[in-house]
């Protein structure tokens, strides 16, 4: 992508400067100007063309600037370049088609500088138009990249959360509740079913939520899981202050946590612990499941098992359909046994306004 966009920088470029040497020639015609006027008009073109290559990468670096900062310095620059283009434009006039003249006032170098001026604007203008709408045109094939890996996952989220071995598990505990009269626990269980299957299937998966309603599924899920492993599931959760509100994809911690449910505590007579954790870390959150659990080999910070990986390509995939390359996920081997997965992304902050509303939302 980068690739194509300095390509079609270079070509625009280029063919801005020619056409604008092309219309000054076909001006110069009027006025009936020797050959050598050619000459002038070529040269003057080739100044424009690399003088003005330096404004690229500054524009680029104050793209992000506040407007009134912005417009001021392209107002600045523009006057700067346009005056060292007309001093070299002049120069050039005079020492080829007038064979060396010099004028007596220096003044003389830079009077055409308002023309000047407005054909440095109409370049950044240009520019910046361009670089707006290629931004447009990437947002949107992120957005719509985004949206097809969101909805590959909430399908891949259902084959993997809500299976039929899942759903099976959790009736037959509810049955087994029924049938020795632990109403109330029975009750309580299909409550917190209807309450995850709800919140998974209404839960647009594009959507970032705030981190305390992400908790509140995996709490959802727990508990359930709690019924059917009883002691020998322990949950331990470590929630930084503040990182509530941050905003986090939905369902991104669901298949981390099943992963470990699945091969820290099912696979083990003694059942196992699980520990999530979100802590800010400058201007990122990093959220982290870990177990006690047999572990399993790791390369560079991914499994060497892909196929004991289930949910990570899942979860790495929505990240970068989300975040591009400003994300991270990685494996790392738990002390003194199991398995951390670790995700870092940017730190977003649920707006204040909005936190009411969703509050009730989910209340609802």
């Amino acid at each position: 992508m980068f690739e194509d966009r300095n390509r079609q920088f270079w070509i625009l470029h280029s063919l801005g400067w020619l056409g604008f040497a092309i219309v000054n020639y076909l001006g110069s015609l009027v006025q009936e100007t020797r050959d050598a006027y050619l000459i002038v008009v070529a040269l003057d073109a080739y100044v424009g063309w690399l003088i003005t290559i330096p404004l690229r990468y500054i524009y680029q670096r104050i793209w992000f600037w506040q407007p009134w900062r912005m417009i001021l310095l392209v107002l600045v620059l523009a006057l700067v370049i346009a005056a060292v283009w007309t001093s070299v434009r002049n120069f050039n006039y005079w020492e080829i088609y007038r064979h060396g003249y010099r004028p007596d006032d220096w003044l003389l170098y830079i009077r055409d500088t308002p023309v000047a001026f407005y054909v440095m604007l109409s370049w950044s203008g240009l520019y910046f138009g361009i670089k707006y709408y290629q931004t447009l045109q990437l947002e949107k094939q992120k957005s719509l990249t985004a949206t097809n890996k969101a909805h590959e996952a909430q399908l891949k989220m259902l084959r993997y959360q809500l299976n039929p071995h899942f759903l099976f598990n959790t009736l037959n505990a509810i049955s087994t509740l029924v049938l020795i009269n632990e109403t109330d626990t029975a009750n309580k269980m299909v409550t917190r079913l209807s309450d995850f299957l709800r919140y998974s299937l209404y839960k647009d998966p594009i959507n970032r939520v705030p981190l305390e309603q992400e908790l509140y599924a995996a709490k959802l899920y727990l508990e359930i899981e709690k019924v059917r492993f009883s002691e020998r599931l322990t949950i331990e959760f470590d929630i930084e202050q503040g990182t509530e509100r941050a905003l986090v994809p939905s369902l991104i911690l669901q298949p981390l946590i099943e992963n470990a449910i699945k091969y820290a505590v099912a696979s083990q007579v003694n059942g196992g612990a699980i520990a999530i954790t979100a802590k800010k870390f400058g201007h990122d959150l990093l959220l982290e499941v870990s177990d006690n659990g047999p572990g399993m080999p790791i390369s560079d910070g991914i499994p060497k098992n892909s196929a004991s990986g289930v949910g990570l390509v899942n979860t790495k995939e929505r990240l970068a359909a989300l975040y591009d390359n400003d994300f991270a996920l990685v494996l790392t081997h738990n002390e003194p046994k199991g398995l951390k997965v670790n995700i870092r992304i940017p730190l977003q902050l649920e707006q204040l306004e909005t936190n009411h509303v969703e509050g009730n939302s989910s209340r609802r």
